[in-house]
């Protein structure tokens, strides 16, 4: 059975905010809590594909450090681009 959109956006959720380093749960986790919501299945599948990449990476291509590989270069990685987390 496959899994339901709000059963994978929760999934996702707790995974961008444990990702192994405290900068990145902070990005991805305020980046997930304010789009995941209204993410297709497609955009999931970006976002998902995102969290396999290791947390270094992920946050020196969002903070602009890094040329981000034309795997993620995306709708979902523009996003984040331009995300402001508010603390």
């Amino acid at each position: 059975m496959p899994e339901l959109l709000d059963d994978r956006r929760k999934r996702l959720l707790y995974r961008s905010r444990y990702t192994g380093t405290k900068e990145t749960d902070l990005l991805l986790g305020g980046f997930a809590a304010a789009h995941l919501g209204t993410f297709d299945a497609a955009q999931l599948d970006q976002f998902e594909l995102l969290l396999t990449e290791p947390d270094p990476q992920i946050f020196d291509w969002a903070t602009g450090r890094a040329a981000v590989p034309p795997q993620h270069d995306n709708g979902v990685m523009r996003l984040l681009k331009n995300f402001k987390l508010v603390l």
